[in-house]
């Protein structure tokens, strides 16, 4: 259990290490305004700290930064005062681009998130209720001639998604037939988002291998429609902002990190489920190139009943007490559209 005292200097290490970028010792605390506490006493809490695991040094430097621990209780620590003093910021920018008469839902989500993004310096996801939550019930396929055809995925929310698609001179039309029908029962009453993963599953089975392995141009023609439909779901601004952070300055770690952000596994950590703020530090993300990220998840649920999620996506070092209460506020504009 910690302090008070505890709770505020770990506090005090967060937010120096988010401003500063570099690990904060008990000299940098003693100095900052309004810390009253003495170089000793903040050294023994820091060690204290330490051995909690909420603290931990690094090799260039005797100051300290937060570990993932240090970062979730900081987090439930900012939480529980924004709850207790009731917290009523004002965002006038959020607030000019929703008060705006001729704007949909859709364009004032994206526009208020493209400025968090710009705001935060981090990257702002916008997921759409259709991408989480919407199962496959059916896919067909139009033949256009001339090596077009067209895909048609229909949902359980009666939605019908298209992609046109390219088909190879040595594909049949009974090919192509089998192989929807294939893929319609493999991905029946299966999540948009999940597609990839599910069809991976399926295919390591020997059975389904071997329905396949005759067809696998089609199929993998058809798994990349299915991924480009699956993108189109969600919305994503500022992944270029990573490059500014000291976090992400190896080239094959941004690489790496761009490619899971490109790609529709992002809804894996974007938790659109939950019905609250949901903050997924390190590897609490499932993606390996995103363990030194944090996503925080506002859910949404306009009075329609249309329901998504709005998120920012940026280093460990993040600014959370900025980041939260405005996501919060735009989740809660989001709320009052039809």
């Amino acid at each position: 259990m910690l302090s008070a005292r505890q709770k505020k200097i770990l506090q005090w290490i967060v937010e120096e290490y988010v401003r500063t970028a570099e690990p904060v010792g008990s000299k940098t605390l003693s100095n900052l305004d309004d810390f009253t506490y003495s170089s000793a006493t903040i050294r023994n809490e820091m060690a204290a700290l330490e051995e909690m695991g909420l603290i931990q040094k690094t090799h260039t430097s005797s100051g300290r930064i937060p570990s993932e621990a240090g970062y979730k209780v900081y987090v439930e620590y900012i939480l529980e005062q924004n709850k207790e003093n009731e917290l009523d910021e004002d965002f006038p920018m959020i607030d000019s681009i929703f008060e705006r008469n001729l704007i949909s839902r859709e364009q004032a989500i994206k526009e208020s998130m493209s400025l968090v993004a710009d705001l935060t310096n981090y990257a702002s996801v916008v997921l759409g209720d259709t991408a989480h939550t919407s199962k496959i019930k059916k896919l067909q396929i139009v033949n256009l001639g001339n090596n077009l055809a067209v895909l048609l995925m229909v949902t359980d929310k009666g939605y019908v998604e298209t992609k046109k698609i390219l088909i190879p001179d040595d594909i049949s039309t009974k090919d192509l037939e089998k192989v929807i029908n294939l893929l319609s029962d493999l991905l029946y009453d299966c999540p948009i988002s999940d597609i990839d993963r599910t069809l991976r599953s399926k295919f390591a089975q020997e059975g389904i291998r071997k329905q396949i392995e005759y067809n696998e141009e089609l199929v993998g023609i058809l798994v990349r429609a299915f991924a480009s439909m699956a993108k189109d779901q969600y919305y994503m601004k500022g992944q270029e902002n990573f490059l500014d952070q000291p976090e992400f300055q190896d080239v094959d770690k941004v690489k790496s990190l761009f490619e899971a952000m490109d790609d529709e596994n992002i809804m894996q950590v974007v938790d659109v489920n939950n019905r609250g703020i949901t903050v997924k530090i390190g590897k609490d993300n499932e993606i390996k190139a995103m363990e030194d990220c944090t996503v925080i998840t506002v859910p949404y649920e306009s009075e329609s009943g249309d329901r998504g999620a709005i998120a920012v996506i940026g280093p460990k070092r993040m600014d959370y007490r900025k980041v939260i209460p405005l996501l919060d506020y735009i989740a809660t504009y989001i709320g009052k559209m039809k």
